[in-house]
């Protein structure tokens, strides 16, 4: 008994060996064909024939690997759910020790499936296993991208083309007439040409359909473009693209099979003309490649002479690359295709390419940094090389893939294909709008001396694209611009003008400006007044008349008045004080007075918006508010007249009332100056030499340095000859914001956001300026550069490489000159 019962191990083992057998042989088959099929992407054939597989075999690693294959298959058909469970099963064998892709596609069916938290894990695991992987990274940073796409969308409006959508794919659509009221897309619905399944996806084969809106936007039943059979075949027809006139249609076309009429496998582009209501015969397009060269996705430039198509030639950079060839002639053959480079083209897939304006590139990818599965990307041609891809973010992106954009010429209006949650079929189309930017502007002028609103006033607004239009201010001081006269990426100077009011300006700029925006802007004009304006303090050696540098300052609020109002005249009236005879001080007087004109001159202010008058002592200063001088005050009203000035009860106290009338004061004589035109055309550096005066007197400091006078927009300065930063201008803060008080500079001058970079009582550490002259001796340079140091203790410094821009020179050191050649 204990024989046969030791027996019984040997008899089981025999009589079940020839089973073994034939399940190993079996298993052995069913993966040759699961093989065959997925080797010739019969990717759904492939998966039944896996699942086979794994039901014959009991051995751990055999079914280990038919259920990796198994779980390539659904990524490669897009069931990205069984996929993701498939791999997770995988996880519990630890099989990615063995295979550590399966890791990373993992990791991507839950990026896909909106599972951020734990396509994070996996990413990780990935690197882990193989650090030296890209697309690891590349995985991490999808997922903190997809996060913050979806919390912060883009402007566009993506819309669900429900009435042209089947519950089959429909995607790829294009432009379709001159209108823009039609499409063409690739769809496998119901009325196709082609018979029977693909054993890639399963579903029918594909072809090209034609949708039309009518004049209410509304769309028709999508019809075939094609129903004598000679575009749309028995093979796959899509991704196509209507060249510029909408007659030439370049579309893909794919062959599962070798067949006697058509012996390329594989996919290839085609070429067919519309004549009415007919094609003619498609012609293929020979772009290199060989008999299994994928090739397709063409998008054309507007002469037709450039193609960009995606292809997975030899040479690239992953699966399927975007590649460009070129012809000399719509009528030739285009030349040898070459790949766009690794900037665009990654280790995935970069397909359905569509070129816009010839200059920007929009495609899908599943290898840049993305939001799951493809994403659409731009990319703009500079100086012949195509830039760093920008993602279009959510909602033109979004978990699913998303491919197939198209644009309408000069507006942010087209389609695009997606397999997004929500959609009627597999791929649907979707439609999007970036609704244009709104702006608004408004705002009050008032009398800045009353705060009473100013009605009428003329509101001007011209803007850096060249528009010019004007408002008037209503009874309550009220103006606005509708949103139509203002657009985006715009700079817009105002300026308000109004009789019996020095003109007032300002600026909005709509440049980085992403958001709608409500610009508000008011106004206080300063009343002209009938009475002279005294000037700040202008002071003379005794009995001259020179106008000394260290008052030429006083001047730049004038300057500045005269720059922004360039139609009124202003009279320039001196005064002395009593001493002294008639006859010498109206003389004095008036040769002062010619010295204010001569300086504004030399300033640029046209001669003949300027006259000079000398009144002498015959017109004792009234005062129109408390002024204290030298520690006395003189009250409101007071009129300085020899009688009143006798009355003060010290020579101390008669000298300062003497000082105050000495004085330079302006008044608007008229507003109707007309400005002279000028026949110079503006450059960046403009110079202007004048050849009698070329060497310029400098003083040295204690350690050598070279102090050299100069006029920086009309205001008197000392600059710091710099040689070690020798291409910098910079000034000290100090110095800086005295120019902007005194009028010098201005808000308008400075790069970037004014209202950032100027603070209440200070500037911004390296904000940069343009200073829109500098002048040194007679030779003057405009539109400079310069930036703020907070740390220079020199109020303006000079670098020796912007003096060459005066002209060729040398330094005098002797003489303390600069000699300009």
């Amino acid at each position: 008994m204990k024989l046969f019962r030791g027996l019984i191990p040997i008899l089981f083992f025999i009589i079940f060996m020839p089973e073994q057998g034939i399940a190993q042989r079996r298993y052995n088959r069913m993966v040759a064909a699961a093989e065959k099929a997925y080797e010739s992407c019969q990717f759904n054939t492939a998966l039944n024939r896996y699942k086979k597989a794994y039901s014959r075999t009991r051995d751990k690693d055999k079914k280990n690997f038919a259920m990796y294959q198994m779980a390539e298959c659904y990524r490669l058909i897009n069931n990205t759910k069984r996929a993701e469970v498939n791999y997770r099963r995988l996880l519990r064998p630890k099989y990615e020790e063995k295979e550590p892709l399966v890791l990373l596609h993992y990791a991507d069916m839950l990026l896909t499936n909106e599972k951020y938290d734990l396509a994070e894990e996996a990413y990780h695991a990935f690197n882990e296993l193989a650090p030296e992987d890209e697309r690891g990274n590349i995985g991490l940073e999808s997922v903190r991208l997809a996060r913050e796409w979806l919390e912060n969308p883009t402007k566009y409006e993506v819309t669900n083309e429900r009435k042209i959508n089947s519950r089959e794919d429909d995607f790829a659509p294009s432009y379709a007439d001159r209108n823009y009221n039609s499409i063409i897309f690739t769809s496998n619905r119901d009325g196709i040409t082609g018979k029977g399944k693909d054993d890639w996806t399963d579903r029918g084969y594909s072809d090209l359909f034609y949708a039309r809106r009518d004049p209410k936007g509304d769309w028709g039943t999508p019809i075939s473009i094609d129903n004598q059979e000679v575009v749309n075949s028995q093979a796959h027809e899509g991704v196509a693209e209507f060249t510029q006139r909408f007659t030439n249609l370049y579309f893909t076309r794919c062959y599962g099979i070798k067949t006697e009429e058509e012996p390329d496998e594989g996919c290839q582009i085609y070429k067919a003309t519309r004549e009415e209501n007919s094609w003619t015969e498609p012609v293929k397009i020979d772009l290199g490649g060989d008999s299994t060269s994928v090739i397709g996705h063409p998008t054309l430039s507007s002469d037709e002479l450039t193609i960009i198509f995606s292809s997975n030639f030899e040479g690239g950079y992953g699966g399927k690359d975007l590649w460009m060839a070129t012809r000399s002639s719509a009528t030739e053959e285009f030349g040898l295709a070459k790949n766009l480079g690794e900037l665009i083209n990654t280790m995935g897939d970069e397909m359905f390419p569509f070129l816009r304006d010839d200059t920007i590139l929009y495609f899908s990818s599943n290898g840049h940094p993305g939001m799951g599965g493809l994403d659409i990307y731009k990319s703009s041609l500079v100086n012949g090389e195509w830039q760093k891809p920008v993602n279009m973010q959510y909602p033109i992106n979004s978990p699913g893939d998303d491919f197939g954009i198209t644009f309408k010429p000069d507006e942010e209006v087209g389609f695009f294909s997606s397999n997004r949650r929500g959609g009627r079929g597999g791929d649907d189309i979707y439609s999007f709008i970036k609704p244009p930017l709104v702006f608004n502007l408004q705002g009050i002028v008032r009398n800045e001396a009353t705060l009473q609103y100013i009605s009428d006033a003329s509101i001007k607004m011209v803007g850096t694209d060249g528009s010019s239009v004007e408002a008037r201010t209503d009874p309550k001081g009220f103006y606005s611009f509708a949103p139509s006269q203002i657009k985006p990426n715009t700079t817009y100077e105002l300026t308000v003008d109004q009789q019996g009011f020095f003109i007032k300006t300002g600026k909005i700029t709509t440049v980085d400006v992403f958001a709608n925006k409500d610009f508000t802007v008011d106004f206080l004009l300063e009343p002209i007044p009938d009475k002279p304006i005294p000037l700040p303090e202008i002071r003379y050696e005794l009995a001259k008349w020179d106008l000394l540098p260290q008052y030429k300052d006083s001047l730049q609020g004038l300057i500045t008045i005269l720059d922004n109002n360039p139609t009124i005249i202003v009279e320039l009236a001196a005064h002395t004080d009593s001493r002294n005879t008639f006859e010498f001080n109206d003389i004095l007087s008036q040769k002062r007075a010619e010295s204010v004109v001569n300086y504004l001159i030399e300033r640029g202010i046209a001669s003949d918006r300027l006259m000079a008058r000398g009144y002498g002592k015959r017109v004792p200063r009234t005062l129109e508010k408390d002024i204290t001088i030298n520690g006395y005050t003189f009250k409101e009203n007071t009129l300085l007249d020899d009688p009143y000035i006798e009355s003060l009860p010290t020579l101390q106290h008669k000298e300062a009332a003497h000082q105050l009338n000495r004085r330079t004061e302006f008044k608007v004589l008229s507003r109707d100056y007309v400005p002279k035109r000028t026949t110079k055309k503006p450059t960046d550096i403009q110079i202007v030499v004048n050849p009698e005066e070329n060497i310029i007197t400098y003083r040295s400091g204690d350690k050598g340095e070279i102090y050299v006078p100069c006029i920086l927009n009309r205001y008197n300065l000392i600059f710091t000859l710099n040689t070690n930063n020798k291409n910098d201008i910079e000034l000290s803060l100090d110095q800086a914001l005295k120019l902007l008080n005194d009028g010098a500079i201005n808000r308008n001058d400075f790069e970037g956001d004014a209202e950032k970079i100027i603070g209440a009582g200070t500037i911004a550490d390296k904000a940069v300026f343009t200073i829109r002259e500098l002048r040194i001796g007679d030779k003057t340079v405009k539109d400079l550069k310069a930036t703020i140091n907070h740390r220079q203790s020199d109020p303006l410094s000079v670098g020796e490489n912007i003096l060459n821009q005066f002209g060729e020179f040398t330094i005098n050191k002797e003489n303390r000159q600069i000699i300009f050649k």
